[in-house]
């Protein structure tokens, strides 16, 4: 005995030869749809009796409870932004459900506008980009708030590709005497490496220094370790601004090989505070990224848009310096 299941939005998209998302923008009352298209969905949807989710249209009068995160695919640094934000979530009385969209923007923005039809959350959070049709915060559908920090590719954006502490290492290092600079960039498809390179050039440029270039490009030790391989034999004493910890540890490989030491002949800083450079030697000194503070914030501007409330200050910055045996005599600025 067969069962016949009840008619979906993708059957009601099929049937009246339109896109999943335009049957979404149709039930969500949201983006540019023509009067025509929206009528003949909504006479395909009543001709073969789809119905939205009765039990998620109730929950539209009452408090569910449930909140949505959205994200890619998740990595480390994706894991402590939710972290973050599933902490203030479950402060505020909710429970934080994740789910990871891969594909086009196009492709996140559909499945966003169907959790939002599905009315089964009191709203959504996307830390990763979505069309401006899926963000809302009207009335009868659950606010959409995007805190969009990686890209397409899961590359940090905005606040967490922010580069100016290296204003902050380059000063002090001149403080300290130091006079030839090199920069170990990563890859420039990243806003993080594109900042961290541009903030170098015009740092060293600002405070009159001679800079041996801008070197590696990619996210590996390796990078690092060509990378000073490739000074000139006089290059010493030099300050190296490495792109990340990972570069750094091949910069510390590298000066190795050619009898350098650090950080006598060659200071090294590096960034993003991986665990491993409290242990090298000398220890790296480099920058914290507070991903969860990141997701903390996010979550709490959700949290006061569904309350009606302001949001609560940022509690402190995402970035900070470590400062450690790498950059030698190199003191914080007072």
């Amino acid at each position: 005995m067969s069962v016949s299941l009840p008619p979906t939005s993708r059957d009601v998209a099929r049937i009246a030869g339109v896109s999943q998302t335009t049957v979404s923008y149709v039930l969500t009352g949201k983006g540019s749809i023509s009067p025509a298209t929206r009528e003949h969905v909504l006479q395909v949807a009543e001709s073969i009796g789809y119905r939205p989710n009765l039990a998620a249209r109730s929950m539209r009068t009452r408090r569910s409870g449930r909140l949505a995160a959205i994200t890619g695919v998740a990595i480390d640094n994706q894991m402590r932004m939710l972290n973050g934000a599933a902490h203030v979530a479950n402060e505020a009385g909710y429970v934080m459900e994740t789910h990871s969209f891969d594909g086009t923007v196009e492709d996140r923005t559909e499945r966003v506008l169907e959790l939002t039809a599905g009315g089964q959350y009191e709203g959504i959070l996307t830390f990763v980009p979505v069309l401006s049709a899926a963000l809302s915060n009207g009335p009868g559908t659950p606010p959409v708030l995007a805190a969009t920090a990686f890209d397409d590719k899961m590359h940090s954006l905005g606040e967490l590709a922010d580069a100016s502490l290296l204003e902050v290492f380059i000063s002090a290092l001149v403080a300290a005497g130091h006079r030839r600079f090199a920069h170990v960039a990563g890859p420039q498809d990243y806003a993080s490496g594109r900042a961290r390179a541009e903030t170098y050039l015009a740092c060293v440029e600002r405070l009159g220094v001679e800079s041996l270039g801008v070197l590696g490009g990619e996210w590996t030790a390796e990078a690092g370790r060509q990378a000073v391989l490739a000074l000139p034999d006089d290059a010493p004493p030099v300050a190296v601004i490495a792109g990340n910890d990972i570069l750094a540890v091949g910069v510390f490989r590298g000066a190795a090989e050619r009898g350098w030491s650090i950080p006598d002949d060659l200071v090294v800083t590096g960034w993003d505070n991986a665990e491993f450079g409290a242990y090298t030697t000398p220890s790296l000194t480099t920058v914290d990224v507070d991903f969860e503070a990141a997701g903390r914030h996010a979550m709490h501007l959700l949290v006061a848009a569904l309350r009606g409330e302001e949001p609560p200050p940022r509690a402190s910055a995402l970035q900070r310096i470590v400062w450690r045996e790498s950059t030698g005599r190199a003191e914080p600025p007072r």
